[in-house]
């Protein structure tokens, strides 16, 4: 699990042990912790696009449904990652044959999205 995977399985523990009032909180404290306050690590867009997009679709365990990013392309990756992984299960065990699944067959990297969407999953936090 890369650290942005790693940010998203404790912002969503944060928010689920109440401590904060939106995702969007949550995920600024787990980077802030992880990655320290104000670094360009803890303010990448992406990763933290593709978290609350989930969030925002009720797919993160805890968390309800709501409006917490306007993020269209990271998020729909993250929902459509997750709609991938439900249809087979094996695609989350390689980050690259996922984003490849999601561009199908456009060249472009993954921007941490998947770390965030894979972490969840395999931490069993996503519904």
């Amino acid at each position: 699990m890369g650290k942005y995977g790693e940010a998203a399985v404790t912002a969503a523990r944060i928010f689920t042990e109440g401590d904060v009032d939106s995702p969007e909180t949550a995920w600024n404290r787990a980077t802030t912790l992880l990655m320290g306050a104000n670094t360009s690590s803890q303010k990448k867009g992406c990763p933290r696009g593709a978290f609350l997009g989930l969030c925002e679709e009720g797919l993160v365990k805890g968390i309800p449904k709501g409006h917490y990013t306007n993020s269209e392309k990271n998020k729909g990756y993250a929902v459509e990652a997750v709609s991938l992984l439900k249809s087979n299960p094996g695609l989350s065990q390689d980050a690259n044959l996922l984003w490849a699944a999601i561009l199908k067959g456009i060249e472009k990297k993954h921007n941490s999205q998947m770390d965030v969407v894979l972490s969840l999953w395999n931490h069993k936090l996503i519904r």
